[in-house]
């Protein structure tokens, strides 16, 4: 629920703070006070449009911000936390900030939870936490699909299991549906992919690539193309090691063991040569090492020759051919070869894939079409439940010739939620024809029409706030108090936000604020930077229980003065108070402070 909205520089207000709370609020206050500029900044914080002219004569910006505090998973939440949001818990509950300016010159930024975002995304929060009913517009349940939903939450749990079950086997059902038109349809490319694949793996299989063969082969080539090279090299070494003629210095072997022998004799003297005279034998125990492997590398050398190197490259000719042709290196050929086999036996196994398909297709198109009758007969069960208790509330609400009607029309083909096309009709007097919501009827009356689909809907409706402006336009007497109890009927599961003329819906309000325009002049003022002759401002206040019976007595006969019309005011508020509880029944309150909803809403005359 909101708990508190602040409004600044927007239309006639100059800076206001409505403190809002669980139950029925109600905003009054003399025509063109500023009322609406509360349903216009709820708007804003809905990603509804922006406009220049809303912003105050002299600000720069207006700024509407809405403190909201929700249960942890509510679908607001989690939406503010992808875009970005901070979202704070306490006490169980999650808190967020939603706020819009709008700049003189009509651009507006948006931000969530103290973070910049997209009106966008705004919006998408929005509509998960406030739905508007107004004068010049009636967006909830406009669309078909959100008249569809609306008939599908009051249906119940049940309904909502079997909806459920039927679409995960519609998904299946399309699924499969997708694969084998695929598999039917491209039967020719799927062919002739078959036969290139089987092409290439032929000629893969025939060269038999080992893994890292191409660099095994590559030092291999550089080694046989520089025989020479290192045969002398070899030899060399090895004459410098051990030689029977290798001058008067003698090889290497000779002269590190004349130094071991020459310390062999004064060893016993200084234990350090001895340890020199050891170091001296174990190089000459790996010279010899090394002696013998140069001597077996000439030979090997010698084995080798030119037919190698000519078996050496055509093999990596052979594995160059399969790289440029399928990857990029033949470790990297051998991983597609695997891939493709794989794929070439999905390809072979077509037909066999084709005759399940078209088995499961037509398994799961039975039993859908079974589910989706079901489905169509629980609804149509309550669609007239609904259409019974909507019209019951509007006899009490001033519009006793008016009949709602919820059409469920069965169609052949089958979608995503069932094969049932949803239409909620208003028939507002009789013998006019049903017509759709927003047709046929007044501002006022689409209102009440409103309030009373609501008022049915309220406990499996997952939107934590309502507004109305002036859904009491119009009407008076003994159906404003039917208007005002209905309110407060809502307001036992929902938060309610009402802008009214009237005071027995006032009466009915767990609090009261009030909207006062007073004119300064320029020279009054510190304003007098705005440039013009004067300006109107608009204060708004949370009235105490003696000022609400002034303000009631304001709305009774605009003579807040008058002992009487106070006299009548406390009136409506005791019988408001008095009145019996219009849904019986405990609501407990959640962790956000709002009431909780329970089961269906059994509304009705009383």
């Amino acid at each position: 629920m909101i708990e508190e909205l602040r409004i600044r520089d927007l239309g006639v207000i100059a800076d206001a703070t409505l403190p809002l709370g669980p139950g029925l609020s109600v905003v009054t206050g003399e025509t063109g006070a500023g009322k609406t500029m509360v349903v216009t900044a709820l708007g804003l914080l809905l990603g509804g449009r922006s406009d220049a002219g809303a912003v105050r004569v002299g600000a720069k910006s207006a700024l509407a911000e809405a403190s909201v505090r929700l249960e942890p998973g509510h679908a607001a939440v989690e939406r503010a936390v992808e875009a970005g949001a901070d979202v704070e818990e306490h006490d169980g509950a999650a808190e967020l900030i939603v706020a819009r300016t709008v700049g003189a010159d009509g651009r507006s930024r948006a931000h969530l939870g103290g973070r910049s975002a997209p009106v966008g995304a705004l919006a998408e929060v929005g509509q998960q936490l406030v739905v508007i009913h107004g004068q010049s517009e009636q967006l909830r349940l406009k669309s078909a699909a959100a008249q569809r939903e609306a008939l599908d939450r009051f249906a119940g749990e049940e309904f909502a299991g079997r909806l459920a079950e039927y679409a995960a086997l519609y998904a299946r059902w399309v699924g499969a549906q997708r694969e084998l038109n695929e598999l039917t349809s491209a039967s020719r490319e799927r062919l002739r992919e078959a036969e290139s694949l089987e092409q290439a793996l032929e000629e893969i299989a025939a060269v038999d690539p080992q893994p890292g063969e191409d660099d095994a082969l590559k030092a291999e080539s550089l080694r046989l193309s520089n025989l020479e090279g290192l045969r002398l090299a070899a030899q060399q070494a090895h004459e410098a090691l051990v030689a029977e003629d290798f001058g008067e210095a003698g090889d290497a072997t000779t002269l590190v063991d004349a130094a071991k022998r020459a310390l062999d004799h004064v060893s016993e003297h200084d234990p350090a040569l001895a340890g020199a005279a050891e170091r001296l034998a174990d190089v000459g125990y790996v010279l010899a090492d090394i002696a013998q492997e140069l001597a077996s590398y000439g030979a090997s050398l010698d084995a080798e020759g030119p037919q190698r190197l000519a078996e050496v490259e055509e093999r990596r000719a052979a594995l160059g051919g399969l790289v440029r042709k399928y990857a990029p290196s033949v470790d990297e050929v051998i991983a597609w070869a695997e891939t493709a086999q794989k794929r070439l036996y999905e390809l072979q196994d077509d037909g066999g894939r084709i005759d399940v398909l078209t088995e499961q297709v037509a398994r799961d198109e039975e039993k859908l079409r079974g589910l989706a009758g079901e489905l169509t007969v629980r609804r149509r069960d309550a669609a007239a439940e609904l259409a019974e208790r909507v019209s019951a509330e509007l006899t009490a609400l001033a519009m006793p010739d008016a009949t709602l009607q919820v059409s469920v029309e069965e169609t052949p083909d089958l979608g995503p939620l069932g094969s049932d096309e949803v239409a909620i009709l208003l028939r507002p007097h009789a013998g006019a024809p049903a017509r759709a919501l927003g047709k046929g009827a007044s501002g006022g009356e689409l209102s009440r029409v409103m309030l009373a689909i609501e008022v049915v809907l309220a406990a499996v409706d997952p939107v934590p706030t309502f507004v109305f402006d002036e859904v009491d336009a119009g009407v008076g007497g003994r159906a404003a108090v039917e208007i005002g109890r209905r309110l407060a009927m809502l307001a036992k599961h929902v938060q309610v936000l009402v802008v009214t003329h009237l005071p027995q819906v006032a009466a009915f309000a767990d609090r009261h604020i009030r909207v006062t325009k007073t004119s300064v002049a320029t020279g009054e003022s510190a304003d007098r930077s705005a440039g013009v002759a004067g300006f109107t401002s608009s204060d708004v206040a949370l009235l105490a229980e003696d000022e609400r019976v002034v303000e009631l007595a304001r709305m009774l006969a605009g003579q807040e003065d008058s002992a009487s019309a106070r006299a009548h005011a406390q009136e409506l508020l005791d019988d408001a108070r008095s009145d019996p509880d219009p849904d019986p029944g405990p609501h407990p309150v959640d962790a956000t402070g709002a009431p909780r909803r329970g089961g269906r809403v059994r509304a009705g005359k009383r």
